[in-house]
């Protein structure tokens, strides 16, 4: 499962290309790592994966946009 998420969040970050933010590269990192670190707390379950890369992007999004209002 962890490898679906990677190849997920590589896909998307390709999706992004020029001109992305601090908050879309905060959203995509976010996600990325968030499902990362759910699958593996929750040993490869579906639930925590998709549950982690929500919580992850959420985050990561907050993160972003604070740095994009710092500029």
């Amino acid at each position: 499962m962890t490898r679906y998420v990677v190849a997920l969040s590589l896909a998307l970050a390709a999706m992004t290309g020029c001109g992305t933010t601090n908050e879309t590269l905060g959203t995509v990192g976010g996600a990325a790592v968030g499902g990362v670190a759910g699958s593996a707390l929750g040993r490869g379950s579906t639930a925590a994966t998709i549950g982690g890369a929500a919580v992850g992007g959420i985050v990561g999004h907050e993160v972003g946009q604070a740095a994009d209002r710092r500029r």
